[in-house]
């Protein structure tokens, strides 16, 4: 039986979708495992990030804002595009601390307390105050995500327009505040939830994949075991990322699974269906559940953020190890309750943003 309350579940879901995230932040895009593990050994706590990051891309990779509305490389341009060097995505980063898109959570969150509920306009208020302050944050590495969402918005692109079709997992991890938020209004939760990821990574796979972690996690949220939800989605067959054969792989070794038969890559056609196995597998053990996902490689970050946030709303924050939850070097702020007559429907509009502006908080 449960023995969790509401609140201990909704907070749960946080911290662990911040843990996580902030495990495997310093092996993040390894997918060498041998490599990862001869650079940091089997991975059980906070580490910081070392340079060189022998799976680095950042060597090709390219931003060039059309603007001062696009600029959000900052100081950390410098390391982009440099041939024959291999830096760490996340080189600045102390043990413990999230990545980029976590620390957008927070942003969330504090929009969310704010408002007394989801408002899309206030939040990219933030979201684009945030991302063009310099020293808001110490990542190196910034998503094609937010990249495509800043050249249209310099090109004068409306914010709620500017972006563009995505299928990678780290735009699931900005729906669990949101969810956590509405926990006891499944419907209200899942429209608001896909509406937040929606305006940094539209189009059918996301709301897909979206669709079915929002229906996972408000299943927990609301008292239903992790195992139950999951195995009745397997049972039913109503989507197409449950279409594995899950219960057969539980007695295989994890890198026969994860890797050989589903990629350890970002795009969520696989990642979200590692997410179920692990989470399937180790249901009850969230710090196994945690060390495997890191050690695994590839998007592990993410996928460790979205695995950690279902197995958060099960056991709640008790459930993971005291030196992880002391650890975190900036942990979650509390959701706020929400005032009587505050709560904000999505899809809201302000007559701003009917203007093409932002909320209170942004920039024109």
């Amino acid at each position: 039986m449960d023995s969790h309350t509401s609140e201990e579940k909704r907070q749960g879901a946080l911290w662990g979708l911040y843990i996580g995230d902030a495990l495997a932040m310093p092996v993040h895009w390894y997918y060498n495992r041998n490599a990862l593990h001869q650079d940091y050994g089997w991975v059980t706590d906070y580490l910081a990030p070392r340079n060189p990051h022998p799976d680095s891309i950042l060597f090709r990779s390219h931003y060039t804002a059309s603007g001062p509305k696009g600029e959000i490389l900052h100081d950390q341009a410098p390391y982009w595009g440099r041939e024959g060097t291999r830096y760490h995505y996340h080189q600045f980063l102390e043990a413990g601390e999230n990545t980029l898109n976590i620390k957008l959570g927070s942003v969330l969150i504090e929009s969310l307390n704010g408002c007394g509920g989801y408002d899309a306009d206030d939040y990219l208020g933030r979201y684009i105050g945030y991302m063009t302050t310099p020293g808001s944050h110490r990542d190196t590495y910034i998503e094609e995500c937010h990249r495509n969402f800043f050249s249209n918005y310099a090109n004068g692109i409306p914010p709620r327009q500017c972006g563009a079709v995505e299928k990678h997992i780290g735009g699931l991890v900005g729906m669990v505040p949101v969810l956590a938020w509405y926990a006891a209004q499944p419907e209200k939760a899942r429209s608001a939830a896909l509406e937040h990821l929606a305006l940094t990574h539209p189009g059918e796979k996301m709301a897909g994949a979206g669709g079915l972690v929002a229906e996972l996690l408000l299943a927990v949220l609301n008292g239903r075991a992790l195992k139950d939800a999951i195995l009745a989605r397997i049972e039913a067959q109503d989507h197409p990322l449950v279409g594995h054969p899950f219960r057969k792989w539980l007695d295989d070794p994890d890198d026969w699974v994860i890797g050989p038969r589903l990629s350890t890559a970002c795009y969520v056609e696989h990642s979200v269906p590692a997410v179920l196995y692990l989470a399937l597998k180790y249901h009850g053990d969230p710090e196994k559940a945690l060390v495997v996902n890191t050690n695994l490689g590839g998007d592990n970050a993410y996928r460790g953020g979205v695995l950690g946030a279902l197995l958060g709303a099960e056991h709640g924050r008790s459930g993971f190890p005291r030196r992880w939850v002391e650890g975190l070097r900036h942990p979650p702020a509390e959701l706020a309750p929400p005032a009587a007559g505050r709560w904000l429907t999505p899809g809201r509009v302000t007559a701003g943003a009917a203007a093409g502006s932002v909320g209170p908080a942004g920039r024109s």
